[in-house]
C-alpha cells in the first residue's frame, strides 16, 4: 500500500532535477512511497535524464510526458500528476526544488497521522538564488503550530508555504478539487493553501527541511510583478478569493488588491500614459482609502491632467514671485 505520492513538475530542468530526485530517493520511511513526475514539454534535457532515473528505479518513478506544454506555470502540469496519485497523502515539488532532510515525508505523514483534522501539514524552506542576486533567507517566520485561513489573508500577499514543503490528503482534495476560478491564476499554491484552510487547520514543522531555488529559467522569474498581465491576474485573483470567502476579509483584500492597481501607476505599459493611470488612481484610491498626505499626492502626480499641472505650476510661481516682491 503507497502511503504517499511525490507528485513533482518539470520544465526545463536539466540542471536541477538530478539532485531533486536524488533528494526524494534518499528519503528513509517505513511506509512506500512512489514518485510521479509530469513534464510540461521540456525543451531541453530534461526528458532525458527523467527516463534514465525512471529505468533505474521502475518500480518506484512514474512519469508523465506531456506532447505539448499545458502551460499556466505548471498548474494543469501539477493537477495530472495529483489526478494520477495512489497514495494517501500528495506531497508537491518543483523540479528546481530539493530536500536537506531524508526524514521530511516521515514527519508529516506522523504528524497527518495524529492530526485527522488537519487538512494539511508544512515545514519552513529555504530560499536561495542560483545568481546570488540576494543572499539566502527562509520562506516562513510565522512559526504557529497550526495556521488557519485568517493567517493567509493579509492586506499585502502571504506566501509562506513553500510548494515543496506542503503534504495534504489525496482523498480531500479529490472530493474538494481546486475551484474553476483558480483556473484563471498564475498563482495554484495561494488560493489551494486557503481552500485547504477552510476545510482544516494546516499543521506547521518547525524544521527546514527543503529549499526553494530561485532560477532565472524557473516559475519564479515568469512573473514581472511591474507587468500589466501579471499585476490583472493578481487583481482578479484576489477579487475571487474575496467572493469565495464570502467577503468575511473584505476590508484586508480590498486594501491588498489596491496594492496591484498601484503597481499599475508604474507598469512597462501604463507608467507612462495618462488615461489608464488616471483610471487606475482613482481605483486605488477607492479601495485602500489612504490617508490625507497619501491621497493628496495620488491626486496630484496620477490624477490631475498634465496641462492642470501646468498651470497650477504657473500660478503658484506667480503667486510665489509676487509674495517675494512684496517682502522687498
Amino acid at each position: 500500500m503507497i502511503k504517499v505520492s511525490v507528485c513533482v513538475v518539470t520544465y526545463n530542468h536539466e540542471k536541477f532535477v538530478a539532485k531533486m530526485l536524488d533528494s526524494i530517493l534518499m528519503q528513509q520511511t517505513t511506509f512506500l512511497f512512489e514518485i510521479i513526475v509530469g513534464d510540461d514539454c521540456s525543451k531541453d534535457n530534461t526528458v532525458a535524464i527523467l527516463k534514465e532515473y525512471q529505468q533505474k528505479f521502475p518500480d518506484k518513478i512514474r512519469l508523465i510526458l506531456h506532447p505539448k506544454n499545458l502551460g499556466l506555470n505548471g498548474k494543469y502540469n501539477a493537477l495530472s500528476t495529483f489526478a494520477a496519485a495512489k497514495g494517501e497523502y500528495i506531497a508537491q515539488f518543483d523540479g528546481d526544488d530539493y530536500l536537506i532532510s531524508p526524514h521530511k515525508l516521515q514527519k508529516q505523514v506522523e504528524m497527518l497521522d495524529a492530526n485527522p483534522h488537519y487538512s494539511a501539514c508544512y515545514h519552513n524552506a529555504r530560499v536561495i538564488y542560483d545568481d546570488n542576486a540576494a543572499p539566502p533567507y527562509l520562506v516562513n517566520t510565522l512559526s504557529k503550530p497550526e495556521i488557519t485561513v485568517d493567517d493567509l489573508i493579509g492586506e499585502d500577499e502571504l506566501c509562506f508555504i513553500a510548494t515543496s514543503s506542503l503534504m495534504f490528503r489525496r482523498e480531500d482534495f479529490a472530493r474538494n478539487p481546486d475551484p474553476e476560478w483558480t483556473n484563471l491564476s498564475t498563482s495554484g499554491d495561494i488560493p489551494r493553501n486557503i481552500m485547504f484552510a477552510t476545510r482544516g487547520p494546516i499543521g506547521y514543522i518547525d524544521e527546514v527541511m527543503s529549499v526553494y531555488r530561485k532560477n532565472r529559467g524557473g516559475a519564479s522569474f515568469a512573473d514581472n510583478h511591474y507587468g500589466a498581465d501579471f499585476l490583472f491576474n493578481r487583481i482578479q485573483l484576489y477579487s475571487n478569493i474575496n467572493k469565495e470567502l464570502k467577503y468575511k476579509y473584505d476590508d484586508k483584500l480590498k486594501k491588498n488588491i489596491a496594492s496591484y492597481y498601484y503597481k499599475l501607476l508604474f507598469s512597462r505599459e501604463y507608467g507612462h500614459t495618462y488615461w489608464p493611470r488616471m483610471k487606475y488612481a482613482m481605483k486605488y484610491l477607492s479601495l485602500a482609502q489612504p490617508g490625507p498626505e497619501k491621497k493628496k499626492e495620488i491626486i496630484r502626480d496620477f490624477i490631475m491632467p498634465p496641462f492642470a499641472m501646468k498651470i497650477y505650476s504657473f500660478l503658484a510661481l506667480g503667486l510665489y514671485n509676487i509674495k517675494e516682491k512684496g517682502r522687498a
